[in-house]
């Protein structure tokens, strides 16, 4: 049977896309399958890792206290992975490397989200470290995930590699050399810029729709603090008078949400269009990421989170909650370090070739909501 990656991308591939033929390969060389390319097998071997299924039991924005129909991080990711596959779709990206850096895009956060992430950077930094939830992805998929007989780690194309660290940023050489692998000076591909637009546009709508739900954002407040929202909202209101409060405000996050993909499909289009980018390396090439709103939109999309900041995550009940898990993050990273051998044997092992506080970190930041509470009342309130 013929290699997959010979014809299974197809042959709507813009110029700019990356084919997964020209792929930069993997550490370890590994036979070609007979009817999935390596982009389907970074997909799939994501989609079964221990830290994907642990997103299942990480906070998004609101723990289980709010209530259990909130998002978390998997939900949260499969909702990037369907707006990333849109935009990829539309804009002639490969959609299989698309998805799979949607879907991986995560795995290396830590339990409770960014106030979690924000408290072992902080307590890295104590010891001279830090903590950055895409570099410890890089990690989790280069040695902690053990599945394979041949080799550690899920041994992922570079691109999909490459992308985990730099879909959302770009990485300074200088502070970072131990990547110099991944080509720092140069933008990722452009699949990797559209998972970064992505995911800000579904943690946005997702968190209005869940501070919604919550009772902590009000249709009122929105409509004052988000223009774009208002205008929205606005005719919906008038057409449909009778129609109850939260339907109104359902249409209208829809639209919202649509609004933003759109302007950037062809915000996106129009700036390689200037750039006259006619390859994947014209797109490393260019100095500035080539994905992105228009100039109107992004100031909208700025409001957006300038009201989420100030009206939902500085919200005195989001406040309370990120005060326990400081408690508990810090206290458990403490009794660590003073008891290393109440760590798992493995984690104690490797102890022995790395600073213990890195071997905290890891450890604790590979836990799920739940288990850090467990250990916490185990070992430090128990």
């Amino acid at each position: 049977m013929a290699d997959a990656n010979e014809f299974a991308v197809g042959p709507m591939l813009a110029a700019y896309a990356m084919r997964v033929e020209e792929s930069l390969g993997r550490r370890h060389a590994e036979p070609a399958h007979p009817y999935r390319n390596d982009y389907e097998r970074d997909r799939d071997r994501v989609i079964h890792s221990r830290a994907f299924r642990r997103l299942e039991d990480k906070t998004q924005v609101f723990t289980l206290r709010f209530s259990d129909h909130f998002r978390n991080r998997l939900t949260h990711t499969l909702e990037v992975a369907q707006i990333s596959r849109t935009v990829a779709r539309v804009l002639g990206l490969n959609l299989d490397l698309v998805e799979a850096l949607a879907l991986a895009h995560d795995i290396g956060h830590p339990p409770f989200g960014h106030a979690g992430e924000e408290v072992l950077d902080g307590l890295m930094r104590e010891h001279g470290g830090s903590f950055d939830h895409n570099i410890h992805a890089l990690r989790i998929v280069e040695g902690f995930e053990q599945k394979y007989l041949d080799f550690s780690g899920l041994n992922l194309t570079f691109e999909v590699r490459e992308g985990i660290i730099k879909h959302s940023h770009d990485c300074d050489p200088a502070l970072f050399p131990e990547l110099a692998e991944y080509r720092l000076d140069d933008r990722p591909t452009l699949e990797a810029q559209v998972i970064d637009l992505a995911d800000e546009i579904g943690y946005n709508c997702a968190d209005l729709d869940d501070g919604y739900e919550a009772k902590l954002l009000t249709v009122a407040a929105m409509r004052d603090g988000m223009l774009l929202f208002d205008r929205l909202y606005r005719p919906l209101e008038k057409k449909r008078a009778a129609a109850p409060e939260k339907l109104l405000f359902n249409e209208a996050l829809k639209q919202l949400l649509d609004a933003l993909v759109t302007d950037l499909i062809d915000s996106t289009r129009e700036r390689l269009r200037k750039s006259g980018a006619r390859s994947v390396e014209d797109v490393r090439r260019n100095p500035k990421r080539l994905a992105g709103f228009g100039g109107a939109m992004g100031t909208e999309d700025m409001r957006v989170k300038d009201f989420l900041s100030a009206r939902l995550y500085a919200h005195p009940s989001i406040r309370a909650e990120r005060k326990k898990i400081t408690r508990s993050l810090e206290g458990l990273f403490q009794h660590f370090l003073e008891h290393p051998r109440s760590l798992p044997a493995s984690y104690h092992a490797k102890a022995q070739q790395e600073a213990l506080h890195r071997i905290v970190c890891d450890y604790i930041a590979g836990m799920t909501d739940s288990y850090l509470i467990q250990q916490y009342g185990k070992y430090v309130t128990g």
